[in-house]
């Protein structure tokens, strides 16, 4: 509960030609009655603020961003304006937080300073959205350091807030990170990388190849939600400061929000990010904002991206395919099927699958995707034929297919509505072709290990069930146990190869994949990989080389020479470092 009592105003007070007029009102905070500005009046009001000698302002540039933090009656906010004016004119910059509307309505005090246009009044009532605001302006203002001023009074009226916003100030002032951030970036042999660090599961493997080749690096653990939020700005900003990266990674542009503060602070410090997108980039950048900026380089996993990532606005982007952790993928001594539990005693191991059957996926996002009506009536079809096309965006395949169905599809409320159901095509599609293809492999009993959804996808027997596996503690230990790894990519990368396609050979395990184009980048067809191109062909290269023990042993041992002399994440990371190198450097 709060209210305004507004008590008998004390006359005859101005200020730099300001009439401030209100020296007396009370507030009622949570049954308290708070005086501002009290006993004492004007000397109350101005007694935090420091003498005009230590107080910013030399009469050249403005070197710091000064925040008054509680505005009060106006009495502060006059001396502080009359000392910057004095120094700078009326186009100075301040900010003033202050997020008691019922005080600031009644003292007018925007009113009164309404001539200084410099002044930016920050009342989110949440201290993250806070916290937020300032940083953007600070952004805005070539990143100069905090100079905060709190008035002890607000202390009384919310203290966790305004202690917040204070020590977040007085955090980066401290700090002063704009004066030591902007250092030279790779200015010596050694490359020192910062990364945003997240629960997705190469950032593990990129750890690693660091540590392998000794590559300084630091971490930084990207907070669940938006961008801002726990002060993580301030302590991106701190271990840019601290660490002095030559550049910042992350992965599928994690950390990096979509209204563009981390961009704004990565050309402010001039320091340069790689992002790596392992998942289709457009599903994810299409929600960002402010996607160009010469800063960011963008690496993805499948060349088919290069072209419309161009056109999105990126300067500098790069081809950089999946890879493989040789330390952890890695020939065992002796393949036991002990080394898993719950491997079904009849099956024979002659051949294996691992994916997911994609039915509940498919299912829960059409949930929550919520399209109706014909897009609902005719997804099935259309994911059918986006499977069988060579077409990459579904949006276009629309287009030139279904053009029909196009004023649903813009019908949706958003783009996210939009992304949802390009999402559910694509996973649609692919769950009807992986369908095909292990359908095709059934007269060999395989070993299935997935979700349960493959109950609902199969017919009784003939085949072996596995519940899913651990891809860090399993399948290192699985792949050596069957004689042939059969492999079904998935319909978002109808170019580019899969993880599969790189851990099964370092193994030392026989992989037989689909065809995509990408593949001949990175093995030789027939000699390091042997690929099919349709179900049937899948069904007879099966035959084929299980009859064929020599020749398998010979193609996985020659997959596992390339992947040793190419394709270890210990290589990838050295090409990135290079390329960053190369530009930025």
């Amino acid at each position: 509960m709060s209210g305004l009592c507004p008590e008998q105003p004390q006359r005859g007070c101005a200020e730099q030609g300001l009439s401030v007029g209100i020296e007396g009102i009370t507030v009622v905070r949570n049954g308290r009655r708070v005086a501002v500005p009290g006993p004492g009046g004007a000397t109350r009001e101005t007694a935090f603020l420091p003498s005009p000698d230590d107080f910013p302002g030399s009469g050249r540039e403005e070197t710091y961003l000064p925040v008054l933090i509680g505005a009060g009656s106006g009495i502060a906010l006059a001396e502080i304006a009359a000392r910057l004016e004095s120094a700078y004119g009326t186009s100075f910059t301040l900010a003033v937080v202050d997020k008691e509307d019922d005080i600031m309505e009644y003292s007018r005090v925007k009113e009164r300073f309404a001539r200084y246009t410099g002044i930016v009044w920050i009342g989110e009532a949440d201290a993250d959205a806070g916290i937020k605001a300032l940083t953007r302006l600070q952004t805005e203002r070539d990143g100069r350091p905090f100079y905060p001023l709190l008035n002890p009074l607000y202390l009384r009226l919310d203290r966790d807030y305004y202690t917040r916003i204070h020590k977040t100030c007085a955090a980066g002032a401290r700090a002063d990170f704009w004066r030591n951030a902007r250092s030279v970036r790779f200015a010596s042999p050694e490359t020192r990388i910062l990364l945003l660090s997240s629960k997705y599961f190469l950032m593990g493997e990129i750890l690693s190849a660091c540590k392998r080749l000794r590559v300084p690096h630091s971490f930084l653990q990207v907070p669940e939600g938006e961008f801002g939020k726990n002060e993580f700005v301030e302590q991106f900003l701190s271990a840019v400061v601290e660490f002095k990266p030559d550049f910042v990674f992350t992965i599928n542009h994690l950390g990096v929000d979509r209204e563009g503060i981390l961009t704004d602070l990565l050309e402010k410090l001039r320091l340069p990010l790689a992002s790596w997108f392992v998942d289709n980039p457009h599903l994810i950048l299409s929600l960002f904002s402010r996607l160009a900026n010469p800063w960011i380089t963008v690496f993805t996993w499948d060349a088919d991206n290069l072209p419309t990532l161009d056109e999105l606005g990126f300067e500098h982007v790069y081809y950089m395919p999946l890879g493989t952790d040789t330390e952890r993928f890695r020939p065992p001594r002796r393949a036991r099927r002990s080394a898993l539990k719950g491997l079904p005693a009849a099956w024979d191991g002659r051949l294996s699958f691992v994916g997911n059957s994609m039915v509940h996926k498919v299912f829960r996002r059409n949930e929550r995707t919520g399209f109706t009506g014909r897009l609902l009536d005719t997804y099935r079809e259309v994911a059918t034929g986006f499977a069988r096309s060579d077409e990459r965006s579904v949006r276009i395949f629309l287009e030139r297919e279904y053009p029909e169905l196009i004023p649903c599809f813009e019908a949706l409320p958003g783009i996210a509505e939009q992304l949802g159901y390009e999402t559910s095509i694509t996973w649609e599609a692919t769950r009807a072709y992986r369908l095909s293809c292990v359908r095709a492999v059934l007269p060999f009993r395989p070993l299935i290990a997935g979700d349960d959804g493959w109950f609902q996808e199969l017919p009784e027997g003939g085949w072996h069930y596995h519940h899913e596996l651990s891809y860090y503690d399993d399948l290192p230990h699985f792949y050596p146990l069957a004689t042939i790894n059969f492999n079904s990519t998935s319909k978002q990368m109808k170019g580019a190869v899969n993880q599969r396609v790189f851990d099964v050979p370092a193994t030392g395990s026989f992989l037989l994949t689909d065809y995509r184009e990408q593949v001949e980048r990175l093995f030789e067809p027939g000699k390091e990989i042997i690929c099919y191109r349709s179900p049937e062909e899948a069904e007879a290269l099966a035959a084929e080389y299980l009859d064929r023990p020599e020749e398998r042993r010979r193609i996985a041992a020659a997959a596992r020479r390339r992947i040793l002399h190419e394709h270890g994440y210990d290589h990838r990371l050295r090409s990135l470092m290079d390329t960053m190198r190369v530009l930025y450097g």
